[in-house]
This record gives structure tokens, C-alpha cells and sequence, in this order.
């Protein structure tokens, strides 16, 4: 916050500007500080003044910060013509604050006569103290530069508002003084003559902006600690052959002496690889200009190189590494041979198939190497020790790869063996390997969290060793597909780095043995990457089966082991179906995944990505499209359209079984059948007798019709007879008759039932009966047989119903009314002309051997054979 006294000057200040603003009578607003520069997080304090006007005054006023009126709480009245207003900084944007008046003056005419007066705060960030400053020169030819170049960390924020500036000072045993200004975090000093050798520098950094400065610790130091120098020139090995295991290097001095004294830093590997080796800084930290590197191994190819730095402790850099120097060492005896095996399931049962494999001479030592010679014991039979001859085993220089197959061995799971192996060269024999290979059933302690891991490069191991003391040595191995290659430890080791060449993306399976005396125990085994990337593909993702109507099974395979290039984290499925997508991560087991909830008869697009730590790889597009119907549903449908149609059949049929009486009253009326119908002949006078009467003496047909309903129409030859028979065969309600069956005919006793009996009334009790006579005489002027025939009276029984004609007598009564308008009323011999009529109107009844009454019926024979048979006589077809 700005002090009392810092308020009281700015008055002070306006008073003493007061006779240059005595021309100007105007009321007016003043703002104190103006445009300030502030510090972002603080408190700011400004005071608005009222100048030349005593009507306006301190309550009048207001505050106003990027167009936001500012609380009363945050105002403080100095007097009646000035007012403070204290805000918090915020915010690296410029804005502006105002001092307004809520009351109108004549004399302002802008902004309707309101007094107004705004100031611009900028705001920005204190500079920090630069850290870490370093200086260096480097060497020039035979001399250090006079560029003296120094960096450091820029500590803080800043503004484009308020930017922070840098100044370089580097003083020369305090008699000179350099300085540079720059806005980055480095610079660089030019010496006037050349680089102060010897000599005392103090060096710092000061940052400042607007809000104000600062400075970095002070550096002072000898100037040679600030210098680097070129790597050592001239780097020479010598290979000297008394010295199978060593060699010589020699190097120039990159700069006379007089202005640094160096030390020097050494290291050496195989040709090929990637694994340093540095000689101990203690050994090289004099002035010297050679070096004997010893514990080499024979005929072996190996780069050297070297580098230097000022010599006193803690201070200078490092030059950069000289070339490369390259020199093979002297040839020598051979070294032990490396042997390894490599164990595999035989073609048998309980077999095995050992392959005993050493280090190919390629990449021994000893590279001359012209042959190994091998000999293999049989544990269990101790017997033909001294009976073994080795085995030469010539080297075939021309197999690429990491190791070479001495022999192969067929065992037993229950049988041990013990192998020995010398190597042979032009200098010597080398000393004898052995390696045994145990029972399959004896497994010994293997070492416990074992831990695989890359860093630096390289992979790094941590174990801890079996509960056993009998461990001599312990092998690392790893293997790529087909490739193998191994190193030994010794027994206290309890971590180590892989020697070898690994590849990235590759994927190893590193184990640790121990051995136990010459066995090997049970392997510890882990799986890794020296560095993980993206898959090369990503699986191609089909359907299994047919899709569904709502849902569909994915599958897929596994990535193939050289495409994987790294661990597979989940598997990601797409699917859409046009701009609706989804997606579904699934773990890096899962072979299938079913999706569901999708749209009947819809096309889908579908695709996998597979992904690891360092990316991820999408397979191609899958299309297909879903059922409209699920499996089975039309099936389904059909089915149960099928059963629900059986099921009203059998429903249908089986109302028609059940109801089967009255469907057909309704449909088909039940009409008599006269061939199932039995007639008896019956007559009161005879016995019951039918005489077949011959074929001159019978009417063809018989119609009864002429007004025998109402009484009125009857033919006068036959009034005398049916007068005289009336009272016989009409009085016992016969009124059936023949052809009458249709007219009169009602179901009630017969005649016959009294007088035949009881067996007679039994059979024909649940009859209905028809009743029929049979006259002797000829019918309507038919001549009769010559000889004489008896009335017989003929009853018909059957279990047919009657007709409704029957049943309704008053009906037919009516119809018999209006059937007998069609004739005439004269006797019926008279009326032939109309029996053509009368005919077709009539009910045809049973042909009839004879008439029904002798005396009054002529023989009638009917002319057209169109007639036949029907229920109670005769209809036309």
C-alpha cells in the first residue's frame, strides 16, 4: 500500500503545479500515481483529487475498475476533495481505473457533464533470482577462446507487459569488469587480448524489470575450471604378442601443460557391442600420455577411446570422447569353452533331447578356434569312465548365429549324463568344460523375485539366491524365437545387466539358473521388452457364424509374436452404423466379444485396435448385416400360425361332432329314407301275407290326390267304394295311406299294433309307420288281372323321421288346398288331359303293386322312366 507520506507529496505536488493550472478554471479530476506499473497479487492504492470546485466533493465521487464499479468498502476519505480507493491486483491484462463524479457540472461538457478522470495499470511479476549459472570456454586450436559463454535458469514469471532483462557480469581478479545485457538466459563475454590463464573470475547475474532487480549467487573460481579442451589426439593401441591379454595406449596432450593440467578417462569394449568398459579414474587422474589395459581376453578385437578434463577436483568438463581406436590382442591357448544346453521333449515317451551348445567361435575370443573335442559320461555308470574316447567336433565357420550345437543326446527322463569339452587351435588345447544334465524328476532350488527391466538402454536383473549354499555360479539367459545366448555370474552376484545385443520391440524371455557344482537348478523365468512401440497389425476382426437380429459374435486372433513389438494392454472394438459409434475396450486375453443391443436388418461397421504402452495399431473394416428376424423367430411364426389354424380345425371339428344334430336341422333337414324302411303287409280280414302278384295285375304308380284333404274332389266312380271302405280303413286314423304320407300322415299307432300282439308292438314301437292298400281292382279304368286278388293292406316300418308335412297336418292342409286348385273337379277319368300337371304337382309315392282301391282305381303305368323312387313315392329328376 502507498504510505501517508507518499499521499501527503502527491498533494504537495498538485499544489505545486497549481499556477500552471491557474489558466484553467475548469472543475477537474486527477488521479495519483499515474499509470503505474504493479505487481500481480498485491494491494494497489490510488487517490482521486477534486481540483478548482467547491460543489463537488469527496462523497460525490465513485471508482471504477474495467467498467465494474468498485465497493464502498474499498474507498478511504482523505478530506472533502480527495478520496482513496485500494484494489487487489489480478489479472496480466492491462485495465484501466477510474475516478467518476455522480454530479453534472456546465463547465464539462463530455460525458454528460460528469467529471471523469482514468489512469492505465500495468501489471507484471517481480523478477526471480537466476539459478545454476555456468560458465565455458572452450579450447581453440592450441589456445582457449576468448568467448566466454555462460547460461542460466530463468526463475519466475514475467509479462509482455513487463518484461525481465538479464546483465552478464564477469570481473577479472577485480580490475576488470565485463557486463552484457540480453533478454535470454545466456550470454557471452569477449576478453580484450586472450583468456585470462591462471587467473581469479568472479561471475553473477542480475534480472530486473519494471517492479524491480535482483542477483544471482556470485561464482568465483579459477578461470581453468571453466575449460574444456579437445579429446586427447593421436590415441594409438599396441598389440604386443608376449602379451596375449593386454594393451598398450598411447595419446598427445589436446593442450600444453603450462596453461591446463589434465586428467584423463579410459574405456574399452568388444567390437560390436555396446557394453563399456571404464577403467578406474584413480588409475588415469595423473598427467600421463599411456595406459596398458590388462585381463583381456586373446585374439580378440577390441575399441578404445579417451578423454580429458582439468585435474582439479570438482571443477572443468569432460572433452568429448576421441575416435575410435581399434586393435586386436595376440593369439593365445584357447579359454575354457562356454557350454550351455538347450532340453526339449523327445519323440518317445519319457524322453528327452539335449543339445549341448557352446559360444560359437565367431564370437570367442579365441576366433581360430579349428575344433572341440567332447566326451559324455553316463552318471549312473561310473564303469566306463576310463573307457571314453572324445569326440572331434570340427567348427563349421560358416553357421551364422550366437552359439554352435556340439551334440545332440537322446535321454531317458530317469538317466544323467555328464559332458566335457576342450577346444582346440593352432597354439594349444584349452582347459576342459564340463556340463551335467540331471534327472528330469530332480528339480533344484530356483532363486526367488526375480525382477526384469529395461533402463539405460539395457536390461537390468535383481534376484535373491536360493536357500542353499552349494550354488557356485549362476547363468543368465535369454531367448528370441530361435536365438539364445546366455552370460555367467558369479555366486554372491544378486543383480546384473544383459552383456549382450538385445533389439528393441523384440521380445525376450529371461532366465536365471543356478547351478549347483556343475547342475543346473530350476529356472526362474520373466517376460520383457527393451522397449515397447506400436503393433505392426492389428488382428482382423471377422464374425463367428451369422450375425443375429440384435446382437452378433466378434472374434479375432492373437497379433503373431514378431508383429507384436510390444505388450498387448486391451483391445478397443469399434462399431457404427452411419454417425451412430461405439466402442467397447476389452482385455488383451480375450479372443471374442458379442455385441448386443444392436438394430434388426441394420449394416454395421466394425474394427479392432490393439494397443500398448507406446501406441496402438487399427485393424481394417468389418461389415455385415443383421437379421430381420432372429433365429428361429419365422420358424417360429409359422409354427404357431400352423398350430393356432390345427387348433381351430380340431375345435371346428369337434363342435361339429358335438353339435352334430343340430347343425344338421339346420343346414340338411332330415328327410325320410325309404330304402331303409322294412313294409310288412298287414290286413284285417287276412293273414299277414304279401302275395307277389303278377306283372299284368299291379299299378305301375298310384297317386292319391284328387281333394282327399279337404273332402270336396273325389272321382265319382269312386265314391261308391271309398265310401264303403271308409269306414274300415280311414276310422282307425290310417290316414297315411298311399301316397298320403305327405299330406296326413301323423305318428300314431298303427292298426296292426293290436292286432298282432305284443312281439309285433315291441319291434314297431319306436317306428313310424306308413301304411299302404293294395286293391285288386283296376285303378281309373285300368283292366285287372283276369284273375282274382285279394285287398291287402301293406305297413311299412322305419326309422326314419317324418317330414315336416307330416308333422304339420294344418300346413299340408293348406298346400293340399292349393294343389287341388290345379284340377279339375270332375271325376278323375276325365281330367287326362292334365295329368301331366297333375303329376309334377303330386307327391310320387312307392311303386305299388296295385292300386289302393280296387274298385275305384284304373291301372296306371308311368310312361316316363325319369321317375324314381323317393321318400313316400315318386319324384321327377
Amino acid at each position: 500500500m502507498v504510505s501517508v507520506e507518499a499521499i501527503q507529496l502527491l498533494v504537495f505536488a498538485c499544489i505545486a503545479f497549481a499556477p500552471h493550472a491557474a489558466a484553467d478554471d475548469n472543475p477537474r479530476l486527477v488521479i495519483a500515481p499515474q499509470s503505474p506499473y504493479l505487481e500481480i497479487g498485491t494491494n494497489f492504492t490510488a487517490t482521486c483529487m477534486i481540483i478548482n470546485s467547491t460543489e463537488v466533493t469527496a462523497d460525490d465521487l465513485y471508482w471504477e475498475l474495467n467498467k465494474a464499479i468498485v465497493p464502498r468498502e474499498q474507498y478511504t476519505k482523505i478530506n472533502t476533495s480527495a478520496l482513496n480507493v485500494t484494489v487487489h491486483v489480478t489479472g496480466e491484462k492491462p485495465g484501466w481505473l477510474y475516478c467518476l463524479c455522480k454530479k453534472a457540472s456546465p463547465y464539462f461538457p463530455l460525458n454528460k457533464g460528469k467529471l471523469i478522470h482514468g489512469i492505465i495499470l500495468t501489471k507484471g511479476y517481480r523478477p526471480g533470482k537466476p539459478e545454476n549459472v555456468s560458465c565455458m570456454a572452450v579450447q581453440k586450436e592450441r589456445f582457449i577462446s576468448k568467448a566466454f559463454r555462460c547460461e542460466w535458469d530463468a526463475v519466475g514469471r514475467q509479462t509482455t507487459d513487463v518484461p525481465t532483462s538479464y546483465i552478464l557480469y564477469v570481473d577479472v581478479t577485480k580490475t576488470m569488469l565485463y557486463n552484457v545485457s540480453t533478454g535470454e538466459n545466456h550470454a557471452q563475454v569477449e576478453f580484450v587480448d586472450s583468456f585470462p590463464d591462471h587467473m581469479m573470475l568472479e561471475i553473477w547475474v542480475e534480472a530486473h524489470n519494471k517492479l524491480g532487480k535482483t542477483q544471482s549467487e556470485h561464482l568465483s573460481r579459477d578461470a581453468g575450471s571453466f575449460v574444456k579442451t579437445n579429446p586427447p589426439s593421436d590415441v594409438k593401441v599396441i598389440s604386443e604378442k608376449s602379451f596375449t591379454t593386454s594393451l598398450l595406449i598411447n595419446w598427445t596432450h589436446p593442450i600444453a601443460s603450462e596453461y591446463v593440467r589434465l586428467s584423463y578417462q579410459i574405456r574399452y569394449c568388444h567390437n560390436g557391442s555396446q557394453s563399456w568398459t571404464y577403467v578406474p579414474l584413480d588409475d588415469t587422474a595423473k598427467d600421463i600420455q599411456s595406459f596398458r589395459l590388462q585381463s583381456l581376453q586373446p585374439y580378440t578385437v577390441y575399441v578404445v577411446q579417451v578423454c580429458c578434463k582439468n585435474n582439479k577436483e570438482g571443477h572443468g568438463y569432460w572433452s568429448n570422447w576421441s575416435t575410435n581406436a581399434t586393435k586386436r590382442t595376440p593369439e593365445d591357448r584357447p579359454s575354457k569353452p562356454d557350454l550351455w544346453r538347450i532340453i526339449a521333449e523327445g519323440d518317445g515317451i519319457n524322453q528327452r533331447q539335449v543339445q549341448v551348445i557352446c559360444k560359437h567361435p565367431a564370437l570367442l575370443s579365441n576366433e581360430r578356434i579349428s575344433r572341440f573335442n567332447i566326451k559324455v559320461q553316463d552318471l549312473k555308470d561310473q564303469l566306463k569312465n576310463g573307457s571314453l574316447e572324445p569326440e572331434s567336433i570340427p567348427v563349421n565357420r560358416s553357421h551364422s548365429g550366437s552359439f554352435t550345437v556340439l551334440k545332440q543326446i537322446h535321454l531317458a527322463d530317469q538317466e544323467s549324463v555328464k559332458v566335457f569339452v576342450t577346444a582346440v587351435n593352432s597354439v594349444g588345447i584349452s582347459a576342459e568344460e564340463s556340463l551335467a544334465v540331471s534327472e528330469k524328476a530332480l528339480e533344484l532350488p530356483a532363486v526367488s523375485d526375480l525382477k526384469v527391466r529395461p533402463r539405460g538402454g539395457r536390461l537390468q536383473l535383481d534376484w535373491k539366491p536360493p536357500n542353499s549354499t552349494r550354488v557356485s555360479e549362476y547363468v543368465v539367459e535369454w531367448v528370441s524365437g530361435d536365438n539364445i545366448d546366455w552370460q555367467r555370474e558369479k555366486r554372491k552376484t544378486r543383480g546384473t545387466t544383459i552383456k549382450g545385443i538385445l533389439e528393441k520391440f523384440v521380445c525376450y524371455n529371461v532366465s536365471v539358473y543356478p547351478i549347483y557344482s556343475g547342475r543346473a537348478g530350476k529356472p526362474a523365468t520373466r517376460t520383457v521388452y527393451l522397449e515397447q512401440g506400436a503393433p505392426l497389425e492389428a488382428p482382423a476382426v471377422r464374425l463367428k457364424g451369422k450375425p443375429g437380429h440384435n446382437e452378433a459374435e466378434l472374434v479375432w486372433n492373437e497379433i503373431p509374436q514378431r508383429s507384436l513389438r510390444g505388450f498387448i494392454t486391451n483391445y478397443t472394438i469399434f462399431y457404427s452404423s452411419g454417425a451412430d459409434a461405439h466402442q467397447i475396450t476389452v482385455p488383451a486375453k480375450t479372443t471374442s466379444y458379442t455385441l448386443k443391443s444392436l438394430e434388426r436388418n441394420t449394416k454395421y461397421d466394425t474394427w479392432i485396435k490393439a494397443s500398448t504402452i507406446n501406441g496402438s495399431t487399427t485393424s481394417f473394416n468389418h461389415s455385415f448385416t443383421t437379421l430381420v428376424y432372429a433365429p428361429g423367430e419365422m420358424e417360429g411364426i409359422v409354427v404357431g400360425v400352423s398350430l393356432g389354424f390345427l387348433f381351430l380345425i380340431v375345435v371346428t371339428m369337434l363342435l361339429c361332432v358335438y353339435k352334430k344334430d343340430a347343425i344338421k336341422e339346420n343346414i340338411w333337414p332330415r328327410i325320410p329314407n325309404p330304402l331303409e324302411s322294412t313294409i310288412g303287409n298287414w290286413s284285417p280280414d287276412y293273414p299277414l301275407k304279401v302275395e307277389t302278384p303278377k306283372d299284368n295285375g299291379l299299378c305301375g304308380v298310384s297317386v292319391l290326390d284328387v281333394d282327399i284333404c279337404d273332402g270336396k274332389c273325389m272321382f265319382e266312380e269312386d265314391k261308391a267304394s271309398l265310401a264303403l271302405k271308409k269306414d274300415k280303413y280311414l276310422s282307425e286314423e290310417h290316414s297315411s295311406g298311399i301316397g298320403g304320407s305327405s299330406c296326413m300322415s301323423s305318428p300314431r299307432q298303427s292298426v296292426s299294433d293290436s292286432d298282432e300282439g305284443g312281439d309285433m308292438a315291441d319291434t314297431t314301437a319306436s317306428t313310424v309307420q306308413y301304411s299302404s292298400v293294395v286293391a285288386s281292382n283296376g285303378y281309373k279304368g285300368q283292366t285287372p288281372n283276369s284273375q282274382p286278388q285279394q285287398a291287402v293292406f301293406s305297413r311299412s316300418e322305419s326309422t326314419q323321421p317324418l317330414l315336416d308335412s307330416e308333422e304339420n297336418p294344418d300346413t299340408l292342409l293348406q298346400e293340399c288346398g292349393r294343389q287341388s286348385q290345379r284340377v279339375s273337379r270332375g271325376p278323375c277319368s276325365s281330367h287326362a288331359e292334365g295329368n301331366g300337371d297333375i303329376i309334377e304337382q303330386q307327391e310320387v309315392l312307392e311303386p305299388l303293386d296295385f292300386c289302393p282301391l280296387e274298385e275305384d282305381c284304373e291301372q296306371v303305368t308311368p310312361a316316363d322312366s325319369s321317375y324314381r323312387p323317393q321318400l313316400g313315392g315318386y319324384r321327377p329328376q
